[in-house]
């Protein structure tokens, strides 16, 4: 196994051990109620959301030569598309 392995499958088990100790109920105030939910769930939820907005920030953004690289593929090099200048391939890098 990797060195990558090894470590998602220790930080998955201690942040598994950390949510079942952490089982008890805590007031979650909700605009003009309060409701008592635990805390396995809230901070469950909060990781959740935490990864899927480190997984959307994280991604990779398209570069000059991504589009490059789609253009030829559609077979789009010759006809009615243009292709970037030298001056706009500085001005997006």
């Amino acid at each position: 196994m990797s060195a990558k392995t090894i470590s998602i499958i220790i930080l998955t088990a201690l942040l598994t051990i950390f949510l079942m100790v952490n089982t008890e109920p805590v007031d979650f105030d909700f605009l003009v109620t309060t409701i008592a939910v635990s805390k396995l769930l809230v901070i469950g939820v909060c990781i959740i959301i935490g990864f899927i907005i480190g997984f959307i920030v994280g991604r990779p953004k398209k570069t000059v030569s991504s589009y490059d690289d789609e253009i030829e593929r559609k077979g789009q090099t010759s006809g009615n598309k243009k292709e970037l200048s030298d001056e706009d391939r500085d001005y997006i890098s």
